[in-house]
């Protein structure tokens, strides 16, 4: 019995995080070499992915343990930060950065790649409302930026289903934040960090209070307020740093026909043309007077030899409004938009307030109550408006390729002719988004010990509240009306109270007379819009787990936990103003509004049937008030033959129940890119390689929750003291999945809007203005994989420290998606799947190694991130070949595929005094930087995974101190 005390022991400090686990393993191991194993005290704690307390960390699932000190030794200033650098992260993770996307703000984790809806994350073992503003419009989440870092005990990852211990969205596993309960004194903690480029300021203070012996005073209280203001790094603020940013990378090999030569370019032998700073015109009549079918062509206002004109401009002459290289054949004003307006980094600023009471009403009965509170200000910028970006709403798509300067328009070089126009706003300024989010909690419950149960309950109550008011946007009936003021189109913007108050016959003068416009023009033209949203949970769960020792079985006593819960889910976002109508030109629409009861119970038992050998199993039922039941289980087994060896393996079947974007009331139109596969061929070039489209998607009150089976099988092997090594075999297979249809099933299928203005030649349909699509219970997915985790330490001898190291390897072997029609696409190791967050891509490998000197008063930690090389392709073997090209028809980038990266990091702490630590970091030791990637839209020109290699070397300074 000894020995299997000492085996469980050291198993449970094995479990830990990374290399501040390791420091304590070290600890551990020399103290059971000093002392008998019968003092040594066993702690029952409570592991995520099972309600019964145990002595032993290791269960048959895994689970990977982060304390605060693994945030610490990476230098990452917040858990969302740092989760997000994880190995088991992947494709569908939601990072701050992104600021043009719908969850701006927030941060998000995906698991397995299975997407943030399916990776269930808790705060204390219970759920928290979701963000205000869903994923991709249809995915509802968890924003990881409301946990307060310097309030966090440990973070536990369970790598597999769970949805029998905790109910829907656990198919990919669960992120369970454990926040302190127990703490006395005063830390202050501060830190100040910037780039290499001395930008991007990061800001950090946090002041932690606590009061109260609950042993001895029978009452703890402690509050936790944290503050962290990071400022805004642009694109063009890293000119010069290869192509990060650029979105004109010519000199790398790509033109404009790869949608890489610049803003404003006229291409397609001039039948179509980009958004030009001073103005791309098409001529109102035929290139070849004598053959009908011949192209209309377009052309650059400031162009001294247009062809057609009647009016010629010398002010609007490129060379006036930009010093970017020229070189466009067709004639257009090249400029780099992205460059000079977008962010690698947006604004924002944070405040976390968390608070917790425990209170000892006796000896076996306990009562406590938390509060958090989270609010954040962020502001994130993107290109000035085009004239001519279709728009899509629950209505139809509206094309706004016919955006024209009127016949009368003093700007108009077709004067006397109404002419297309293709113009870049920058008169009105870059597209702002200002998001102010706000999230609450509020927790009371009791626990205790009654009849030899322990028993937990309690009551909760938490929401999400999101404001997002945005300006730069262009309303779409005004700014036809001030361009080419036909009665039809002053007749629809006279219903703007705006427009109408402005003295007849107002035009938008353009370009080089911007400055001739009124700040009552603009005014009716680009007014500020908004749009809120709010989420929340209210729930009341009771719990209760013991042990029946008269069940006695060869390994011990019988353990079982029960429990019911019942919460009430509430989501509403309201549409943008005006997106409704589909009056904002550029701008997606995204509304829902739903509400359900749930009400969940469930048990799980623990036999341990030798002392060898314990099987455990769970078993959850739900109702939902909208989709129905749900049963699932969960069996495991871990069998430990040796001391040093323990084998294990799991089984389970998860669901996902739909949120309310996906079968409420509402709707969702959003932008993508696509090719034309029918144009292309035709002949039209641009439309072989990705161009923006809009998709246009309503939810489905008749879809049926997504199931899961999973299974896992795995390892854990201690050859040496102070040494282990894990290996998991996993797999998950998803069915009846929520999902848009795919973009490119849905083109061959036909089902897309058209503009035959914009055709090029005779039979050609016209571009794509967008896709109609349906959520709907469409595919498969079985994704396989393997984890390995290791990790050792060694004591280096008398004044030499100790050195402490681990690394952690996540492989996916495929990540398959079947259609309903049977076909199959296998996304691992390629960029697809590009219908989810930022198209990042999949990558098969993950890496992440640590190493951390300790020697007092000294620390030092390096951290090694590495993301495996990614095939350019949509999919493994995608017929259609490499998604982009270079201008002589080679597949980008070289090799068709997206290098890997890989970035070290470095921290070192140095105990001042006996209560007062300095800390500091380099993260991107090296300055790597990020490798070309072309076909992502969540960053220009490089994958948001490798943000680190965009933003370049980084350092931070800090200190705490305990009063």
């Amino acid at each position: 019995m000894k020995e299997t005390i000492l085996s469980h022991s050291l198993r449970r400090i094995f479990a830990g995080g990374a290399a501040a686990g390791l420091s304590l393993l070290a600890q551990g191991v020399q103290a059971q070499d000093q002392a008998p194993a019968a003092a040594q005290p066993i702690a029952r704690v409570e592991i995520t992915g099972s309600n019964i307390r145990r002595a032993q960390a290791e269960t048959a699932s895994s689970v990977q343990t982060l304390n605060r000190a693994d945030i610490e030794k990476t230098g990452r200033t917040t858990v969302a930060e740092l989760l997000q650098t994880l190995a088991i992260d992947n494709q569908g993770s939601v990072p701050t950065s992104f600021g043009g996307g719908f969850a701006q703000g927030a941060s998000g984790i995906s698991l397995r790649g299975l997407g943030a809806a399916s990776t269930l994350v808790l705060l204390n073992g219970r759920r928290i409302a979701p963000y205000g503003l869903a994923d991709d419009g249809q995915k509802v989440f968890a924003d990881l930026n409301i946990i307060p870092a310097e309030a966090v005990e440990r973070v536990e990852i369970l790598k597999d289903g769970a949805s029998a211990i905790y109910g829907s969205d656990a198919i990919a596993g669960v992120v369970n934040v454990i926040l302190r309960k127990d703490f006395q004194g005063t830390t202050v903690k501060a830190s100040y960090g910037k780039s290499g480029d001395w930008d991007g300021r990061d800001t950090r203070l946090a002041i932690t209070h606590g009061f109260g012996d609950l042993d001895a005073d029978r009452y703890n209280v402690l509050f936790s307020l944290e503050f962290g203001g990071k400022r805004e790094v642009y694109n063009r603020d890293r000119a010069g740093r290869d192509q990060i940013g650029r979105a004109d990378l010519r000199d790398k090999g790509f033109s404009a026909q790869e949608g890489f030569g610049g803003t404003g370019a006229i291409i397609d032998g001039r039948t179509a043309a980009g958004s030009a700073v001073n103005g791309n015109v098409r001529s109102p009549f035929l290139s070849n007077p004598a053959d009908p079918d011949s192209p209309r062509l377009y052309y650059n206002r400031g162009n001294p030899a247009g062809v057609g004109f009647t009016r010629f401009f010398p002010a609007a002459a490129c060379g006036n409004f930009t010093s970017h290289p020229q070189g466009d054949p067709g004639g257009g004003c090249l400029t780099d938009a992205q460059q000079q307006y977008q962010q690698i980094q947006p604004r924002q600023n944070s405040y976390n307030l968390f608070g917790r009471g425990s209170f000892k009403l006796s000896q076996t009965l306990e009562a406590y109550a938390e509060m958090n509170y989270y609010w954040t200000e962020s502001q994130s910028l993107s290109t000035p408006s085009n004239v001519s970006a279709s728009v899509g709403y629950p209505g139809g798509p509206v094309s706004n390729a016919g955006a024209a300067l009127g016949a009368a328009h003093p700007d108009n070089p077709y004067f006397g002719t109404a002419a297309r126009l293709r113009y870049l706003a920058t008169d009105v300024g870059p597209r702002t988004s200002a998001i102010n989010s706000k999230f609450g909690r509020a927790l009371v419950g009791i626990k205790g010990t009654a009849m030899n149960w322990d028993f937990d309950s309690s009551l909760l109550y938490s929401t999400s509240r999101v404001k997002n008011n945005r300006n730069g946007f262009l309303q779409r009936n005004v700014a036809f009306a001030l361009l080419n003021p036909t009665a039809a189109n002053v007749a629809a913007a006279n219903t703007n109270p705006a427009y109408a108050a402005l003295p007849p016959g107002t035009v938008w003068r353009i370009a080089e007379n911007a400055g001739l416009n009124s700040p009552a023009m603009y005014a009716a033209l680009s007014p500020a819009i908004s749009n809120k949203a709010q989420t929340s949970i209210t729930q009341i769960d009771f719990k209760g787990t013991r042990e029946f020792n008269q069940v006695m079985l060869p390994g011990g006593p019988l353990a079982v936990a029960a429990g019911i819960e019942y919460r009430n889910e509430r989501t509403e976002l309201a549409p943008t103003s005006g997106t409704e109508l589909g009056n904002i030109i550029g701008l997606g629409y995204s509304a829902y509004f739903g509400k359900r009861d749930v009400t969940g119970v469930y048990a799980e038992a623990l036999a341990p049937l030798l002392k060898t050998l314990e099987l455990t199993g769970a078993l959850r039922f739900d109702h939902y008030s909208d989709v129905g039941n749900s049963y699932t289980p969960k069996v495991g087994i871990k069998w430990t033959p040796m001391r040093e060896l323990a084998l294990r393996s799991t089984f389970a079947k998860g669901f996902r129940a739909p949120s309310s974007a996906e079968n409420g009331v509402g709707g969702l139109a959003a932008f993508s890119t696509a090719s034309d596969p029918l144009r292309c061929a035709l002949g039209v070039d641009s439309a072989c390689v990705a161009g923006p489209i809009a998709i246009i998607t309503s939810p489905n009150a008749a879809l049926s929750p997504e199931r899961s089976k999973s299974w896992s099988v795995g390892a854990i092997w201690d050859p040496l003291p102070r040494t282990s090594i894990s290996l998991d075999f996993w797999q998950i297979k998803r069915k009846n999945e929520i999902n848009q249809e795919q973009t490119d099933v849905a083109i061959a299928a036909g089902q897309v809007a058209r503009d035959p203005s914009t055709a090029t030649r005779p039979g050609d349909p016209g571009q794509i203005t967008a896709v109609l699509a349906n959520y709907v219970n469409s595919a498969n997915t079985k994704v396989r994989g393997v984890d390995l985790d290791g990790r050792t330490s060694f004591n280096l001898g008398s004044g030499r420290g100790t050195l402490a190291m681990d690394a952690k390897w996540t492989h996916l072997f495929k990540w398959l998606r079947t259609e309903k029609d049977g076909s199959e696409r296998d996304f691992a190791g390629t960029h697809g799947n590009c219908d989810v967050t930022n198209c990042i891509g999949t990558p098969d490998d993950r890496v992440n190694l640590g190493a951390t000197w300790d020697l007092t008063p000294w620390r030092v930690s390096a951290t090694v991130n590495y993301r495996a090389p990614i095939k350019n392709t949509l999919f493994k073997n995608d017929p259609a070949g490499c998604a982009f090209t270079f201008a002589d028809g080679r597949d980008a980038p070289n090799g068709c595929e997206i290098a890997s990266f890989t970035t070290l990091d470095l921290t070192a702490r140095w105990t001042l005094r006996k209560n007062t630590e300095l800390f500091g970091t380099i993260q991107n030791v090296f300055d790597k930087i990020a490798p070309l990637d072309p076909l992502t839209y969540g960053a220009t020109s490089y994958n948001p995974l490798d943000y680190s290699g965009a933003l370049g070397r980084y350092f931070q300074v800090g200190m705490r101190h305990k009063f």
